[in-house]
């Protein structure tokens, strides 16, 4: 099982390499981030055999990565 931790960071800055490399609306991050974030926890955990975790973990790390660097945007005041 792929550490969320690490999931988190990944989905984080392939978002931002996204963001700034296609000029994407930040309405449309969220939800990148979250297929991200299944496609990555799928590949991570394909033999497993444990979907659902498997999906709640995808979600969770994507979720997360959107709080996460929202809340240091926020923070910096940038």
């Amino acid at each position: 099982m792929i550490e969320t931790t690490i999931l988190v960071a990944l989905i984080v800055g392939i978002t931002e390499v996204i963001k700034r490399a296609t000029g994407l609306e930040k309405k449309y991050i969220p939800a990148i981030a979250i297929g991200i974030g299944l496609v990555i926890a799928f590949i991570g955990n394909y033999l497993t055999g444990l979907v659902g975790i498997t999906i709640i973990q995808g979600l969770t790390a994507g979720l997360l990565s959107v709080g996460l660097f929202s809340g240091v945007k926020n923070t910096l005041g940038r």
